[in-house]
């Protein structure tokens, strides 16, 4: 089984190909509600939860082009998160397609379930991660919230969706995008015709042309918060693509304070949506080193944290945790 790209590439996959996506995540979307098709509801699933198989996989995950969706981890054997699942039942049938549901069943699928437990970096049940416009972000571990601190960790996902990704939730949301429905005057446009050259890059998978278009753009527009985010996701894939990952580890493992080194498997951390330990690695090579490896050390993670957002608590923690090796 090929490994799955649930991010996605992880914490910061590549929000700029939402725009070279959205054809795609609509299809797979009406092929997900349709009774018939590529997203098989399970027996008794509400409109916006899905039992997560081999088969509707990549439809359901799609999703997150429009909504968040929630990979939620189950088993039966587990008491906590049978109930956890009774909550999510009836959060998502309250939120009616402002976020997505996706059961994953441990049992039912253990080949499947194996492999997005490791790339979630899930320790036990009951458990969570989320895929915002195709971004994966943790949500919860070993541990599960109350209905009212789900509620909350929702509405932050739902709103970082809206905010960072423009997501308006399935159609027939509550205050979501229909089918047929003229965009709200004075509302912001759905595309940005400066960006129009990079998502042609996209589309046609030519990511250096896509570099290049947003540099251009930030050429003229140094402020233009939308093509600098895009240029740094798309800058982490180009970086990452062509790595072999496990000569890259046994390099820098072999090396700590080779700079260049480290700040590779750091890439390929947060690409895999390991973030902790990606920012914990630039941390601990900007202590070991010092002049101007130290410096380099330092620059490539605070271009790490750009990409995962100066509002993450994770990037917030760093950035003290980085604060103190400096001072």
């Amino acid at each position: 089984m090929q490994p799955r790209n649930m991010s996605m590439r992880g914490v910061v996959d590549l929000g700029a190909v939402k725009a070279a996506s959205d054809a795609a995540a609509q299809r797979a979307a009406r092929a997900a509600s349709a009774p018939q098709g590529g997203a098989d509801q399970g027996a008794g699933s509400g409109e916006f939860v899905f039992d997560l198989t081999e088969e509707n996989f990549d439809s359901v995950l799609a999703l997150s082009q429009q909504a968040p969706v929630v990979l939620e981890f189950s088993s039966q054997r587990s008491p906590h998160s049978i109930e956890l699942g009774a909550v999510f039942d009836l959060l998502a049938a309250e939120y009616a397609g402002r976020f997505v549901l996706a059961r994953l069943d441990i049992d039912a699928t253990p080949q499947l379930a194996q492999e997005l437990v490791m790339q979630a970096g899930v320790q036990g049940l009951p458990a969570a991660v989320a895929v915002v416009g195709g971004q994966l972000a943790p949500m919860f571990d070993r541990a599960a919230p109350t209905e009212e601190q789900l509620r909350g960790i929702l509405d932050q996902l739902i709103a970082v969706g809206e905010q960072r990704f423009g997501l308006t939730g399935l159609a027939g949301a509550p205050g979501g995008a229909r089918d047929g429905e003229e965009q709200d005057e004075g509302a912001e446009p759905l595309g940005d015709p400066l960006l129009a050259p990079a998502e042609e890059a996209l589309d046609a998978g030519d990511f250096a042309g896509a570099a290049q278009a947003y540099r251009n753009v930030l050429a003229e527009y140094p402020a233009h918060t939308e093509a600098k985010l895009a240029l740094g996701q798309v800058e982490l894939l180009l970086r990452t693509q062509d790595v072999d990952a496990a000569a890259a580890r046994q390099k820098a493992a072999d090396a700590p304070t080779d700079v260049d080194a480290q700040a590779v498997v750091a890439d390929l951390d947060i690409a895999g949506g390991h973030v902790e330990d990606a920012f914990g690695r630039m941390v601990e090579t900007v202590r070991r080193t010092a002049g101007d490896d130290r410096n380099k050390a330092r620059v490539h993670l605070l271009g790490l944290f750009d990409l995962v957002g100066s509002d993450d608590p994770r990037v917030i923690k760093a950035r003290a945790a980085l604060t103190s090796v400096l001072f």
